[in-house]
């Protein structure tokens, strides 16, 4: 059996995100497995070439794993290299990317890929024009939770899809008195931060891939926390939305109401949930886990407050059987990545995907900031 190898210069490998889930469960995972399988048979393993500003930080990192291969010369690594991930804050990335391009390579990336659809949409069209392949991370797709979900769907368990609703969140502790679990970059505007530039693109994919189109968007961004304290100790001010209340309208008259919030503490099974009510039947999915009500099986409770509530409602759900097993979301979305480099397999979430998830957001921003209902055209 063959075995092939291809270099991957993996830029912002230093943030948690690209550490924890592209680097470590992901491409050093794949090559721990023997690599990506392909179709006839062989196999495609990763050389990971480590990018970033800090020297130092890279030289721990590739000593920690036995990685002899780091720079912080972009130019250089792009030279090693067959495909270019990025991982950076947003702002770093549209740079990055189109040299890239420019150097002909094949490029998977973080999303937002842009902050504005202007530069998202060039992206697209560079990489297109380039001829290279071009993917974006969109990891929630790949979820236990969301793909039991995506298999009810499949199977016509809903019926008629009516409504969608999600929460998703936590409190992120402001950093004086305990540490903040999130970068501080987060919570300024200047930055690039925000909640609704983070997931909205998210929820734009989730949407697109399992309940239809989406058509128009109203929004409510918030700042609730106008003040936070930093890594170094310093309070500055936290001009960015760190909440977001969101009403899309889909195709086929389904209706999504999706609140995130880095200001909610949580009070449900998962940091996020889907809820999906449909003519036939409904279900609640998380990160891992799925319950469904068919409508056979459905209570039929009455309203009255002068009486206590004596049924447990979560009792007449049923969890959905895993039926498979299931591997790390970025996991599986990388060894999609490396078949579409290496064998041309299909893969649909490419950089059009992407600005329309950066559309979204700047739509929503829009929305919220003239307090109205906004029509999202096609790009």
């Amino acid at each position: 059996m063959s075995v092939r190898t291809i270099g991957v210069a993996m830029n912002g490998v230093t943030g948690r995100m690209g550490y924890r889930q592209h680097l470590v469960r992901s491409v050093l995972a794949i090559n721990e497995q023997g690599g990506v399988t392909l179709s006839d048979g062989s196999r495609v393993k990763l050389a990971p070439i480590l990018v970033g500003r800090s020297e130092a930080k890279l030289a721990e990192l590739a000593a920690r794993h036995g990685l002899a291969d780091y720079t912080t010369d972009l130019d250089a690594a792009l030279e090693r290299a067959e495909i270019y991930f990025d991982a950076q804050v947003t702002q770093a990335r549209v740079k990055s990317v189109l040299k890239a391009i420019e150097a002909g390579k094949h490029i998977y990336a973080e999303k937002p890929t842009a902050e504005s659809v202007v530069e998202a949409v060039a992206l697209s069209d560079a990489a297109r024009a380039a001829g290279v392949k071009n993917g974006v991370v969109q990891d929630k797709l790949f979820l236990p939770g969301l793909l039991k979900l995506k298999r009810l769907i499949d199977g016509g368990f809903f019926g008629r899809i009516l409504s969608v609703r999600g929460e998703f969140g936590y409190w992120v502790f402001e950093g004086d008195w305990q540490q903040a679990q999130r970068p501080s970059w987060n919570y300024r505007s200047q930055d690039g931060g925000g909640i609704i530039l983070d997931m909205f693109p998210h929820w734009h994919y989730v949407m697109e891939n399992l309940f239809g189109q989406v058509r128009s968007v109203y929004a409510k961004a918030v700042t609730h926390i106008p003040q936070r304290v930093d890594e170094q100790g310093g309070t500055y001010e936290a001009d960015a939305d760190d909440a977001a209340y969101g009403i899309f309208e889909l195709d086929n008259g389904v209706v999504a109401q999706i609140n995130s919030s880095w200001a909610v503490r949580v009070n449900r099974d998962e940091l996020v949930e889907f809820q999906v009510d449909g003519t036939h039947g409904s279900a609640v999915a998380g990160l891992r886990d799925c319950r469904v009500q068919h409508r056979a099986t459905t209570p039929k409770p009455v309203w009255n407050p002068d009486l206590p509530v004596t049924a447990r409602f979560r009792d007449d759900w049923q969890e959905v059987p895993d039926n498979a097993e299931f591997d790390n979301g970025f996991k599986i979305q990388w060894e999609q990545f490396v078949r579409h480099v290496a064998e041309d397999a299909p893969f649909p979430y490419d950089f059009a995907a992407g600005a329309r998830g950066v559309q979204l957001a700047e739509l929503g921003l829009r929305s919220s900031h003239e307090g109205r209902r906004i029509e999202v055209p096609g790009l």
